[in-house]
């Protein structure tokens, strides 16, 4: 039996549309890029320019995806690479990750970062489940008061399951993964971090 603090909660995520995220972020991917089987993602930094890579794996092989653009870089249509099925969830990389290997998070288990290590948190939140809701925040994940002062409700998975949703290592890149496609956000090496913005109690 809910607690009416749980029914207040459950019907303000309900009530709160999605929103664009706020500045620093910018959507790169808008149109979403369509992955059909998408089995999940993972992070790595480029070898050379340490800059954020994307791993995508789906029941169609691997593609390498640049997240500051949404450019494809590389594709492998290998099934068999197509699952990490170790218990690390790991994935050889393609292209400029060729030999190295790089975790996944998404059907099979596992998670991308939750925080981006400056103030800035990613929750997921199923007040209608099956579906996933998810939330930007700047208050640790509380998401104190009404949307948009230091939370943001920035996507909606009414339309497929949800394989992942956070951060790559270095803060710099969101993404949101379900087994149809990819949405990502990204901010630039110079950022505010989220402690600057104003907290509402």
């Amino acid at each position: 039996m809910l607690t009416d603090f749980q029914r207040q909660l459950r019907e303000k995520y309900l009530q709160t549309p999605t929103t664009h995220a706020p500045e620093p972020w910018e959507r790169v991917t808008d149109p979403l890029i369509s992955i059909g089987g998408l089995i999940g993602v993972g992070f790595a930094p480029h070898p050379e320019t340490r800059r954020d890579l994307l791993l995508v794996i789906s029941s169609d092989g691997r593609g390498l995806f640049d997240p500051a653009t949404g450019e494809k870089l590389d594709r492998d249509r290998d099934p068999d690479w197509s699952t990490p099925d170790n218990p690390e969830l790991t994935c050889p990389g393609i292209g400029p990750l060729a030999g190295t290997s790089i975790r996944i998070s998404g059907l099979f288990g596992g998670g991308l970062n939750t925080t981006s290590g400056d103030g800035w948190t990613v929750s997921v939140v199923s007040p209608d489940w099956p579906h996933h809701r998810i939330l930007l925040s700047t208050d640790g994940g509380l998401n104190r008061g009404p949307a948009e002062v230091n939370w943001w409700h920035i996507f909606h998975a009414d339309y497929s399951e949800l394989r992942a949703a956070g951060f790559s290592p270095s803060g710099r890149t969101l993404a949101v993964a379900t087994s149809s496609d990819i949405t990502l956000w990204n901010r630039p090496d110079v950022y505010q971090p989220a402690r600057h913005f104003r907290t509402h109690v």
